[in-house]
Order: C-alpha cells, then sequence, then structure tokens
C-alpha cells in the first residue's frame, strides 16, 4: 500500500461519515461544505485562519519530533502554558524587545518536555505518560502565577497586565491577527525538516525511532537522543505559548492557550500525515479550515460547528484502524 494511503482513506472516510450525519440531521452537504469553506477562506476570514494555523503548525511540529523518535509527547497544553506565562513574565519585568521572552518560553518547554526523559529511562516511565502527568501541574502552575503574582490589579479576569508595547509582536503588514509569529514558525518548521530529512542528527532520530536495539548497536547515545528529542519537541510547544502571549491581545490570559484545543487538534494533524514530516504542514491546513470555517457552516447552513471536533475524532480513529489494517496486512 502506498505510504500516502492511509491519510488518504482516513480523509475520505470522516468526509464520507460527515456526509451521512448532515443527511441524517436534515442538512444539504452541497449547502454546508461551500459554507465551510467561505467561513475559513473568503468573508474576510483568510487573516484568521492563518493566524490560527500559526499555533497549530507549531504544537505539531512539537509532537512530531519525539514521535521521529519513537517518543510520545502528550504534554502539549503544560509547555504551551509553561512557556506563555515566562514569557509574559520576561516581557513585563526584563524589558527590551521580544526576543529575550520568546528564548524563555522555549527554555521554559524544553525544560519541561526534557524532565520526562529521565523518568524514562532511570525509572522506565514511558514518555506518553509522563509528559501527559507533568502537563496538569504546569498549566496549574501558569494559572497560579496569572492569578497573583503577575495578576493584573483592579479586574475580575485571570489575565496579566497589558505586555509592554516594546515586547509586541510586529503585525505582518496592516493585519490585526497575523504577526511575524507566522514566519517564525514557518522558517523554524521549514528547518526542521531540513534537519530530519539531509542530516546526520535527522537520520539518528528515524533510526532511534524504527529501532532502539539497532539505532544502540549502531553507535547512536539512545538516551540523549530521546531526551534530546523530547525537549526538542517541548521547545517548540513553549515557544508557541510565548508567541501567542506576545501576539494580541498582548498578555497571558488564564486558559486561553489551552482551551482552543491547539494539542489535539496538532496531534490528529501528524497522524493524518502518518507520521511523514513534509506532509504535516498540508493536514495542519487542512484541519485548521475545518476549525476556522465551522462557525461560517453553523452559520449558513444550520450545521453545529462541533461537528468539525466530530470529523477530527474520526479522523484520529480511521488513521488508526488504517495503520493496524496496513500492519496486520
Amino acid at each position: 500500500m502506498n505510504v500516502r494511503a492511509p491519510a488518504v482513506l482516513s480523509v475520505a472516510g470522516a468526509v464520507a461519515l460527515t456526509t451521512l450525519v448532515m443527511l441524517a440531521v436534515g442538512v444539504d452537504p452541497l449547502l454546508a461544505y461551500p459554507a465551510l469553506l467561505r467561513g475559513a477562506l473568503m468573508d474576510g476570514n483568510l487573516e484568521y485562519t492563518l493566524a490560527t494555523s500559526v499555533p497549530t503548525l507549531g504544537m505539531a511540529v512539537a509532537f512530531a519530533i519525539p514521535l521521529r523518535a519513537g517518543e510520545f509527547n502528550l504534554g502539549g497544553d503544560g509547555q504551551l502554558a509553561l512557556g506563555g506565562i515566562t514569557a509574559a513574565a520576561l516581557a513585563l519585568h526584563a524589558g527590551g524587545s521580544f526576543v529575550l521572552p520568546l528564548v524563555g518560553a522555549g527554555l521554559a518547554g524544553a525544560l519541561l518536555a526534557g524532565l520526562s526523559a529521565p523518568l524514562r529511562t532511570r525509572l522506565g516511565i514511558p514518555a506518553i505518560v509522563s509528559t501527559l502527568l507533568l502537563s496538569a501541574p504546569a498549566v496549574s502552575l501558569a494559572s497560579y502565577l496569572a492569578r497573583f503574582p503577575l495578576a493584573e490589579r483592579g479586574t475580575g479576569l485571570v489575565q496579566t497586565p497589558l505586555l509592554p508595547e516594546s515586547a509586541h509582536l510586529p503585525a505582518l503588514g496592516s493585519s490585526t491577527y497575523v504577526t511575524i509569529a507566522l514566519p517564525i514558525v514557518a522558517a523554524l518548521t521549514a528547518l526542521w525538516l531540513y534537519v530530519d530529512a539531509r542530516t546526520v542528527p535527522g537520520y539518528e532520530l528515524r533510526a532511534l525511532g524504527a529501532n532502539p536495539e539497532f539505532a544502540r548497536y549502531g553507535g547512536i547515545r539512545v538516551n540523549r537522543l530521546a531526551t534530546l528529542a523530547l525537549a526538542g519537541g517541548g521547545a517548540f510547544a513553549g515557544l508557541v505559548g510565548g508567541l501567542i502571549v506576545l501576539g494580541p491581545p498582548y498578555r497571558f490570559v488564564d486558559g486561553a492557550l489551552t482551551a482552543p484545543g491547539y494539542t489535539f487538534t496538532a496531534i490528529a494533524a501528524v497522524l493524518l500525515a502518518t507520521g511523514r514530516p513534509p506532509a504535516i504542514p498540508l493536514t495542519v491546513a487542512v484541519l485548521t479550515i475545518l476549525q476556522a470555517g465551522g462557525q461560517g457552516m453553523e452559520r449558513e447552513a444550520g450545521v453545529p460547528s462541533q461537528l468539525t471536533q466530530i470529523v477530527q475524532g474520526l479522523i484520529v480513529v480511521l488513521v488508526a484502524v488504517t495503520a493496524v489494517v496496513r500492519r496486520r496486512g
């Protein structure tokens, strides 16, 4: 079977099932799907869709880097929140431009994800468990900092004060939502794709993910490389948190980083790409259009926007099913 077949079958199967659901509730798919595209790409909504794609793509890379080494980073929410609150704290108290807050955000995410490596190598706790368990305390810590030490006084909202203008990410042109976060994430994603496909570290990561024992026999320092892969994924997630906070509305708002579900959408995108890095930007685009266009579909065709979340879930299930069938075949 062609390596692209699982992704194609998953998308086709999800669309078919979604169409059946629409027909069952009396909705015309010929009205719903065009409304979905208009809600994401037209009527002035393209700018919002591009802005939404930035954290989703960043979080997809945060999951995909450790995945290449055979590790599962499910702690994206914690790394995202910790990176965001670190960026806010540095912007408020260190002054200067957005560079230091972004570096601090990346380091915070890397540290949190990197903690999972010794838990796996020393205690035998799989990264898929430890990253998830470390995520909740990190989110709670970020919430505590936003509620008390870094809280904006005189308001009932759990948020930091407005960040200094010098730390704001510059907008692209006259855009309201799109900042230089878009080219930053795009450039870093391109760099990762190059490293993965064209360099020795990329080859070592793939070898580790394919067969750890063979990688160890070949002279690869397995534990160190796994640690670097987890820390690299966490750095991406932390950086994304910083980019969100340093963009509109230029403050850390409790829950605003985790509520949109960037981590789950990103994981779905990587699974849809069947772990193939070059396909990840495309699958991120597909799922971002689904999310951003859901409001337009609800407004014009009367289809609840939650249907797009159902589609994402169906894609994940179908990817898993087709992978099992392919393995057994």
